[in-house]
């Protein structure tokens, strides 16, 4: 099992923090790993006792040692899911008629909470509300995604169980890391790369989730690419259930309350990253979205040149120097990392030209001025294509200095000093690129 002594601290204060709201008692005596009890069956669980709980490392997880008044359940669950639906446009459009209004409701009804998940969704419910919606949207969103004619309820019911506890881990973690814009220590990095890994060892404790369940829970941050964590999967190593959920939790996550343009910001990210999601079930998604009825009115601070700065994006992409880094880095360099990231600079073009941004098709839009909703979209465009440009970066970096303790070549260090020039200027706008991930 993944080890969790940092995130006991986390899960602990939650915990805490639910007691100061409702009821939470000890279901059974607590004792620590030497046996000695710390806390007595019934004991409320508050402030009081934190102090307590953080000098002890206990000899049962905590979730397995508690109860609270009321719980998340499965009227909790389709209540959460109907509001979702009737106050989010594009979760309405999921069920625009009752027959699948009822499959999506009746699917999210069902999934098995045995009680230490139950009250973990409990601690999210009521601490950190934004968790527990993120997992509600994405549990909507994988259903949506996996249902079909010829499917089973039984994977529908894998499909909503994987969404809906997907995160789970991240009650585990330091809250700090919800924080949107937040710069990340090592530490909390390491703790960000590894949650799907306690998710993971959450579950694998629970019978009632199929195997399916458990791998697909710890791939939902794998990108067909090769540049997701926390084992860097390429292509079919990623499981069908993974694929479904590494796309679900980019749609619930671009949702979020107080995100403006949702359907344009989504838009944009799945048409830029054809190389990271799979591509029928990502065009399924777009099929859906409106972009253009969430622009208007947007506050989305805008570029003065995002046509200038994805020239220069599709320069600098362009001239990623993978002949260098090989014969530089020497006999032991890792080659296939640096084949990889050869692939991901030539994917990056790829999504450019897609989606009408490399210098050529830009030229076309003249030098008239451009109208609202055009500079919105190419200032979001920009955002993203600026962001794939720093992850290439930084695993260039981070390939680097893995077989080479040595300075970068000029030529290697005069392309990253001009990516970090380029994400300066991109950056030095408030608006905030979608919701990629560090590779």
């Amino acid at each position: 099992m993944t080890d969790m002594s940092s995130d006991h601290q986390h899960f602990a204060s939650a915990v805490v923090q639910l007691g100061e709201q409702r009821d939470v008692v000890a279901s059974q005596p607590i004792f620590n790993t030497q046996g000695v009890k710390i806390i007595d069956q019934d004991a409320a669980i508050n402030s009081a006792l934190y102090e307590r709980l953080m000098r002890h490392q206990l000899s049962k997880p905590l979730e397995d040692s508690v109860r609270s008044s009321t719980t998340v359940n499965s009227e909790t669950l389709r209540n959460s899911a109907e509001t979702i639906m009737r106050d989010t446009p594009f979760f309405g459009r999921m069920a625009s008629d009752e027959k699948t209004r009822k499959m999506l409701l009746n699917v999210i009804e069902t999934v098995p909470l045995p009680d230490a998940m139950a009250f973990q969704l409990t601690v999210a419910h009521d601490v950190r509300p934004e968790i527990y919606l993120h997992l509600v949207r994405t549990a909507l969103t994988a259903v949506w995604l996996t249902r079909a004619p010829l499917v089973s309820r039984y994977d529908l019911g894998m499909a909503a169980a994987g969404g809906l506890l997907h995160d789970i881990g991240m009650l585990h973690v330091d809250p700090l890391l919800l924080q949107p814009d937040r710069t990340l220590n090592r530490d909390q990095r390491r703790q960000l790369y590894s949650h799907p890994l306690v998710s993971t060892a959450l579950l694998e404790r629970h019978h009632q989730y199929s195997r399916d369940v458990v791998r697909a829970v710890g791939e939902h941050h794998e990108y067909l690419d090769g540049s997701g964590y926390p084992r860097n999967l390429i292509g079919d190593a990623i499981s069908p259930l993974g694929k479904i959920l590494s796309l679900s939790q980019v749609v619930a996550a671009m949702f979020a309350p107080g995100r403006n343009a949702p359907e344009m910001r989504l838009s944009v990210l799945l048409r830029m990253n054809t190389h990271r999601y799979d591509n029928s079930m990502a065009m399924q998604v777009v099929a859906m979205l409106r972009p253009q009825l969430d622009v208007m009115g947007a506050d989305i601070p805008r570029l003065a040149n995002p046509v200038g700065l994805l020239c220069e994006i599709d320069g600098l992409v362009g001239q990623w120097p993978l002949n260098l880094g090989l014969q530089a880095a020497g006999s032991d360099a890792p080659r296939d990392a640096m084949v990889l990231l050869a692939n991901h600079a030539t994917q990056i073009r790829r999504a450019l030209a897609a989606v009408g941004a490399v210098p050529d098709q830009l030229s076309q839009l003249g030098d008239a001025d451009l109208d609202e909703a055009v500079t919105t979209e190419l200032t979001l465009l920009t955002h993203e294509a600026g962001w794939q440009l720093r992850a290439l970066a930084r695993q260039t970096r981070r390939r680097w200095r893995a077989v080479s303790a040595e300075q970068f070549p000029s030529v290697l260090q005069q392309w990253l000093d001009e990516v970090d020039a380029v994400a300066s200027r991109i950056s030095g706008v408030a608006a905030t690129p979608g919701i990629s991930e560090d590779a």
